[in-house]
């Protein structure tokens, strides 16, 4: 997958929760879990960049997910003491980050996992999962997915303005 396929399967795995934290009265939540993760939606394609670490290696797995969920959940212990936030639905702000950064790496292996290249989802097992739908550089998957992201997300939001006004 390309960015911007990354980018609608990061707003579609978002929609619902966005939808969740808009109804609960939480859109700087909102705001800030959409940000963070859209800004992380490349994240895992680091190894493009890091000589010795091979494309879809160690960072596109779920152990790299929880090593990116950790490092969150530590700055978010750092910030909790300080700023003293609520969270929604009653998550202490360090399982939140956790949350936070860990689900971002996974929006990311959902894209790449439907291309024939797979994932490695327990690296350093030597077992790599697809779903074969599609090339990682399908115009169509990758705006088809976009776009189907930005509905989805323009129709959380919608649904749940709406309903906060009902």
């Amino acid at each position: 997958m390309y960015k911007r396929g990354h980018l609608g399967v990061a707003l579609l795995t978002l929609a619902p929760i966005t939808f969740w934290l808009l109804s609960t009265g939480s859109p700087v939540f909102g705001a800030l879990v959409v940000g963070t993760v859209l800004y992380l939606a490349m994240l895992p394609d680091v190894d493009h960049r890091v000589p010795g670490i091979p494309h879809r290696g160690p960072t596109h797995s779920l152990l790299f997910a929880v090593v990116v969920g950790a490092v969150f959940a530590g700055a978010a212990s750092l910030v909790e003491p300080v700023l003293s936030i609520a969270v929604p639905g009653g998550v202490s702000m360090v399982a939140f980050g956790f949350l936070l950064g860990f689900g971002s790496v996974v929006a990311h292996l959902l894209g790449d996992v439907i291309t024939p290249a797979g994932v490695n989802f327990l690296w350093p097992y030597p077992r790599t999962w697809s779903l074969y739908l599609t090339g990682a550089d399908s115009t169509v998957w990758n705006w088809g997915l976009f776009v189907l992201g930005v509905f989805a997300m323009a129709g959380a939001v919608a649904l749940a303005v709406q309903g906060a006004a009902i």
